[in-house]
């Protein structure tokens, strides 16, 4: 399935750890065979708390397998920061598109629907739909 466009995955957070982890029990949980693009992108550069636009950049990259790119965040500077690529037109691969979805729910929520070869609008919806799970 490794020619297969599939939608991949970037999971921003402040924290490189909060990321890493995220995209993994994202990955853990889909349970299928087909292997989801994920990339976490967290932190800065020197792994201090924050968010960069050229690690956010470089996730989404490497996760482009031509049917777009979902990217979930988890706080406000990095909503900030995703939003001010998008504008700049050129820093992120076409078809690109930031999720508003809850960070860990919505990240499970898009890696299991991506990985049955949905397409974006799918992906989103699902990751979107996330914010009424309901937990009592």
């Amino acid at each position: 399935m490794s020619g297969e466009k599939l939608v991949g995955i970037v999971l921003v957070s402040h924290s490189a750890e909060v990321a890493a982890s995220v995209a993994e029990l994202a990955r853990g949980l889909s349970g299928t065979g087909t292997s989801v693009p994920v990339a976490p992108a967290g932190g800065t550069e020197g792994g201090g708390l924050g968010t960069s636009s050229e690690l956010i950049a470089a996730a989404a990259a490497s996760v482009d397998r031509g049917a777009g790119v979902a990217v979930l965040t988890d706080l406000g500077s990095s909503v900030l920061t995703v939003k001010a690529l998008l504008a700049e037109g050129d820093e992120l691969p076409a078809g690109t598109r930031l999720v508003d979805a809850p960070f860990v729910e919505g990240a499970v929520a898009a890696v299991v629907t991506a990985s049955t070869g949905a397409d974006l609008d799918a992906v989103e919806a699902a990751a979107t739909e996330a914010y009424s799970y309901r937990k009592v």
